[in-house]
């Protein structure tokens, strides 16, 4: 997608953290974006502020993505009002960390429903529109996903079934013309985990770093698929 003008995007989880940095860097370029959360005043405060310093609009959407129904409306209120989709950004996501022990069933399933599912239901309900236009998916996993690490037993689980899921589908989708990618980011300084970003952050990835490496890869020659992407950073602290 040499020219991004007026193409179309769908961003998971775009209120904040990852997902808003990559709506804005979307909008920047001129595309238009649906963003969606599960709290609609969130998404629509989001929406309005990335639509007010980019070059194209941003609507926030009200939407689970751990409910294929609700991801099905979502993407039909954006192809409704835009005519398409190019673009799929699956990057909600939760983290719930400590010993097996400790884990509960609960938080268990709400990791691998919001983590995993949800961006099965996402891509399922995407597809149809994006294979008239060629499009291009991208899945967030993590550095998680190819390495675990104590307390990691439900987030692990999640990003290693995101990252296999996605390298599968981007077999299944290639002759579609479709491309699809997974980004697998390091520490990143968001508010993921109730954690709020602060000057000790500067040294993680910024949400904003992932969104300018989205534009790069749809600028990318279509012949050319990198299908799985590490990204970390530069020189985290010295333990």
């Amino acid at each position: 997608m040499k020219d991004l003008n007026n193409k179309v995007a769908f961003v998971t989880g775009g209120s904040k953290g990852i997902g808003y940095g990559v709506a804005a860097a979307l909008s920047a370029m001129g595309v238009k974006v649906g963003i969606t959360s599960r709290h609609l005043k969130e998404a629509e405060k989001a929406a309005k502020e990335i639509t007010s310093k980019g070059k194209a609009e941003v609507i926030g959407i009200e939407a689970d993505v751990r409910d294929f129904e609700s991801q099905k409306k979502a993407i039909a209120q954006v192809t409704a009002k835009w005519g398409q989709l190019d673009v799929l950004v699956a990057n909600a996501g939760v983290g719930h960390f400590g010993s097996i022990e400790d884990l509960t069933p609960q938080q268990w399933q709400q990791t691998i429903d919001t983590n995993l599912t949800g961006v099965f239901y996402s891509l399922k309900a995407a597809i149809p529109h994006l294979k008239k236009t060629n499009g291009y998916i991208f899945t967030i996993s993590s550095l998680a996903g190819t390495n675990f690490f104590a307390g990691g037993s439900a987030y692990n689980a999640s990003k290693f079934g995101v990252t296999g899921f996605t390298q599968a589908a981007m077999l299944d989708l290639r002759n579609y013309d479709i491309k699809v990618t997974t980004i697998m980011p390091g520490s990143v300084a968001t508010h993921f985990n109730d954690h709020t970003p602060s000057e000790e952050d500067a040294w993680k990835i910024q949400s904003e770093d992932i969104g300018e490496l989205v534009v790069d890869l749809l600028k990318m020659n279509q012949r050319a698929l990198p299908s799985k992407i590490e990204i970390r950073p530069t020189k985290p602290p010295q333990k």
